[in-house]
């Protein structure tokens, strides 16, 4: 027998080419990708808000989160502002009470931002989900994946074909990705979580019921 016919066939042990994608994306600052982005977002911050582009930054967050290169799928990069609501101190002319800084909270993230701004720049699309690809001291981008519901082949793919349903319009609206989903804490259940299903303002309407109606049989 030859040498070749008597080596083992070993088992192929390793991780994927999404894993070492993921991981250098972890954390950008220690890794080739901040090099990569320090040239990207000098040509990004002279582009539109809101751009199309032939394929996803980060391959590895767009497949885990749906998307698939086929027709009926688009990628669009989207910036928004950083950074929160709160207003510059005052100096001299108000009462520290009536300045408006204290407690200005915003309800919705960032990222859910610039997917709905995204939607409303293509209307015939719905937002499958999105992913963070950059920031500096102004702006965050963000990549959002974009599907088309009436297209055939999305029509005919039974892993995407939920989205095409009448329950699935206009998602990115009501909390149905995974950003809007953090933002209603969807992402949490049991204690400390009672009032997040279905929604908080159901939850809210359900309590001042119960208020009046305990008031009444009180009286």
């Amino acid at each position: 027998m030859s040498n070749e016919s008597q080596e083992e066939v070993r088992p192929v042990n390793g991780k994927s080419m999404y894993s070492y994608i993921g991981d250098a994306w972890d954390v950008p600052e220690k890794s080739y990708v901040k090099a990569l982005n320090y040239e990207r977002k000098i040509l990004w911050r002279r582009e539109e808000n809101f751009i199309r582009v032939e394929r996803p930054t980060r391959l590895d967050r767009a497949r885990a989160l749906g998307y698939r290169a086929k027709q009926g799928y688009a990628i669009v990069r989207a910036r928004v502002r950083k950074g929160n609501f709160n207003k510059r101190a005052i100096t001299a002319g108000r009462r520290a009470k009536r300045k408006g800084i204290n407690r200005m909270t915003v309800g919705k993230s960032i990222q859910s931002i610039a997917e709905e701004r995204t939607a409303k720049r293509y209307p015939n699309m719905e937002v499958l989900n999105s992913y963070w690809v950059g920031a500096d001291g102004q702006h965050e981008w963000y990549e959002v994946i974009l599907v088309d519901p009436a297209h055939p082949v999305i029509k005919a793919d039974n892993k995407i074909n939920w989205i095409c349903k009448k329950s699935s319009t206009n998602r990115v609206y009501r909390g149905k990705t995974s950003a809007g989903q953090k933002g209603r804490g969807m992402r949490h259940t049991g204690k400390g979580a009672e009032n997040a299903r279905p929604s908080v303002r159901v939850n809210k309407r359900s309590n001042s019921k119960k208020k009046q109606l305990s008031r009444q049989y009180n009286h």
